[in-house]
């Protein structure tokens, strides 16, 4: 397949992100207008001089059939080329990649790429379709009931050590603890102990394997690399590599649960890079829950079937350690901005190979592996699957 972006020459050229709330009071708007404030402040620019737009849908507005369009108009833009992702937590890297074809196209010269939802505040969300109406069982509690399915088959098939995950948890409150944007509620310490007693929500998930809505905005620009000397503090952060893949195991009437779409796009990405999982310098997967990650590990390559727990106790995943992952506390213990949530692990990683992490940077930031994932179906895999590679 081709890589489009293989000649590097459009790149992410600044970052901006909100706090992330609870309750916040805020309309997806403010959050995002609040996020391009930053950007433009840190880049010199105007509203005027962003022709291209990218965007999510937002739980908070999901019902209006004209979002996007009166978000430009709320934030002043009069875009040439305009797009909204629908993949949910992907939605981020899914714009990311759009953005990055829009500008070799010509269809816009500067295009940001902005993420925000306040799902807390007011949630306007209506998801439908057969599945809902007849498929699903009665009282799963969303999410966590279809995460909980899944652990107990990979449980099943393979060993899962609970001080695995518990680790996992441990080093992404490390970095939420160093994050000042991270949700308060989450910017204390944890330990594996207090992971192993957390209570059992879905057998067998635990509390802490679990994400908590928040409110929160967070986008990157993007241009090409000519464009990009006529901007103030530019950076050049490339994406080099993108795959993604919707409805995986579809097709099937029973497929396993454990097999996700990651088991093709993370290959993919990798080998569009011209990287081996091992070259990898920092892992921002998507992170609603850790048998998630746990998954993403090992589908895309980082270790065997069946091996990821034995990976985690014998890997440091901290942002000292060889392979850090989500390093800002990920969205388990930063809070995860409703369908917004992948550009939290995006910006993050950005930020990193922008050497601007503080206190929680990674030594050796010369490239990152970002995911993202989209809806969780109650006896199936997630829909959405996305792996993207940045460079300098």
């Amino acid at each position: 397949m081709k890589n489009h972006m293989a000649a590097r020459d459009v790149a992410i050229v600044a970052y901006g992100e909100t706090k992330i709330e609870r309750r916040s009071g805020k309309t997806p708007y403010e959050l995002a207008a609040i996020c391009m404030e930053e950007i433009l402040g840190k880049t010199g620019l105007k509203p005027a001089d962003i022709d291209g737009f990218a965007t999510n849908v937002a739980h908070s507005d999901s019902i209006n059939q004209y979002y996007t369009t009166y978000l430009c108009d709320y934030l002043g833009l009069t875009p040439r080329w305009m797009q909204v992702s629908d993949h949910g937590g992907g939605a981020a890297l899914a714009g990311l990649s759009r953005a990055v074809m829009a500008v070799q196209a010509g269809q816009c010269e500067i295009a940001l790429v902005l993420c925000s939802d306040s799902p807390t505040t007011v949630w306007r969300g209506a998801n439908g379709g057969f599945r809902l109406e007849w498929w699903d069982p009665t009282g799963i509690q969303g999410p966590p009931g279809g995460f909980g399915l899944l652990m107990h088959r990979y449980m099943a098939q393979y060993q899962l050590e609970s001080k695995a995950l518990g680790k996992l948890a441990v080093a992404q409150r490390e970095g939420a603890v160093l994050n000042p944007l991270a949700f308060e509620g989450f910017r204390k310490p944890l330990t594996i102990q207090d992971y192993l007693d957390s209570r059992v929500i879905s057998t067998p998930l635990r509390l802490l394997d679990c994400v908590m809505w928040c409110d929160g905005a967070a986008g990157v620009l993007v241009t090409s690399v000519e464009r990009a000397k006529k901007i103030k503090g530019a950076k050049r952060i490339f994406p080099t590599a993108y795959s993604e893949i919707v409805n995986f195991n579809g097709r099937e009437a029973q497929p396993d649960i454990t097999e996700s779409g990651f088991s093709v796009v993370g290959p993919e990405a990798l080998q569009k890079a011209g990287l081996k999982p091992s070259d990898i310098r920092q892992f921002q997967p998507y992170d609603d829950f850790l048998i998630a990650e746990m998954i993403q590990l090992e589908q895309i390559g980082f270790c065997r079937r069946g091996q990821g727990s034995e990976f985690l106790l014998n890997t440091d995943v901290s942002y000292r350690g060889t392979l850090p992952i989500n390093t800002g506390g990920g969205q388990i213990s930063a809070g995860q901005i409703g369908l917004a949530s992948g550009m939290t692990n995006l910006v993050e990683a950005v930020r990193q190979m922008c050497g601007e992490a503080g206190e929680r940077q990674i030594t050796d930031p010369r490239n990152a592996m970002v995911t993202g994932i989209g809806i969780i179906p109650y006896g199936r895999n997630w829909y959405v699957s996305i792996a993207a590679i940045l460079e300098h």
